[in-house]
C-alpha cells in the first residue's frame, strides 16, 4: 500500500515552533505533564511535532517511538530527543501508516495532532492495531466547541482559510468522538478552555485517557 502524500509545511512549522514554546510557558506544559503522568513501558507518540512532550515523560517509560512527518518539526524533535530523560526514537512516518507490528506498544499518546491528520479514522485504526490488548491511549486535543456560536465560527474557518494557513489544522473536529468510534473506551475526559477565553476558536480542549477495546 502506497504512503500518503508527503507532509511539508515549512512556514507553518516555523510559526508553530514559536507559538508552542510560548504556550508551553503559559500553561500547556502543565497539560502535557498531566497527559503523560504515570505512563510506563513502551510508548508510541503520534505526531511528535517539535518534541515538547519528551521532557515530561516519567522515568517509568522504557522507550518512546515518536513519529513525525513534517521535516522541520521532525528535526526539532530529534534535537529534543537528545536531552530527553527517557530513550526516544524519532521516526519519519505518517499516522495513517505506523511502521510497527501489531500489539507492539503498551500505550500511545496523541497530542494536538488529530486536528491536522488527513484521515483521523485511519490513524486511530493504526493506533489501535499497534497497541497491546487493553493498551492505553492518552489524548490532548483542541476540539469542537460546545457553544453553537463558536462551533459555527469553527466550521466557517475549517471550510475556508484555516487549514491552508495552519498546516492542515481543523478548528472544530470532534476528536473524543472519533476516538470512541475507533474502538476505544474513554475512561476519562476533561474539557476546558485554553486559553481561558470562550471567544477563541481553538480554546476548547479535551484531555483524557482511553482503553483499547477487545
Amino acid at each position: 500500500m502506497s504512503r500518503p502524500p508527503e507532509v511539508h509545511h515549512p512556514l507553518f512549522a516555523r510559526v508553530y515552533e514559536r507559538l508552542s514554546r510560548s504556550a508551553e510557558k503559559h500553561g500547556e506544559g502543565d497539560h502535557r505533564r498531566e497527559l503523560l503522568s504515570d505512563l510506563s513501558g513502551d510508548v508510541l507518540e503520534v505526531g511528535a511535532g517539535n518534541g515538547l512532550n519528551f521532557r515530561h515523560y516519567p522515568p517509568t517509560v522504557a522507550k518512546i517511538v515518536a513519529i513525525e512527518p513534517e521535516p522541520r518539526l521532525r528535526a526539532a524533535a530529534e534535537r529534543a530527543a537528545q536531552t530527553a530523560s527517557v530513550p526516544v526514537e524519532v521516526v519519519d512516518s505518517v499516522a495513517e501508516r505506523i511502521p510497527a507490528g501489531d500489539a507492539r506498544f503498551d500505550a500511545a499518546v496523541i497530542s494536538l495532532v488529530l486536528c491536522s491528520i488527513r484521515d483521523p479514522a485511519a490513524a486511530l485504526a493504526e493506533v489501535r492495531r499497534v497497541l497491546k490488548p487493553g493498551g492505553e491511549l492518552r489524548f490532548y486535543e483542541h476540539v469542537r466547541a460546545d457553544s453553537p456560536g463558536l462551533a459555527r465560527i469553527q466550521r466557517l474557518l475549517d471550510a475556508t482559510i484555516w487549514p491552508r494557513l495552519a498546516g492542515g489544522c481543523h478548528a472544530g473536529r470532534d476528536s473524543a468522538g472519533a476516538i470512541a468510534d475507533a474502538g476505544f473506551r474513554i475512561e476519562s475526559c476533561r474539557r476546558f478552555l485554553f486559553p481561558a477565553c470562550s471567544l477563541v476558536p481553538l480554546a476548547p480542549h479535551v484531555l483524557g485517557t482511553a482503553r483499547k477495546l477487545p
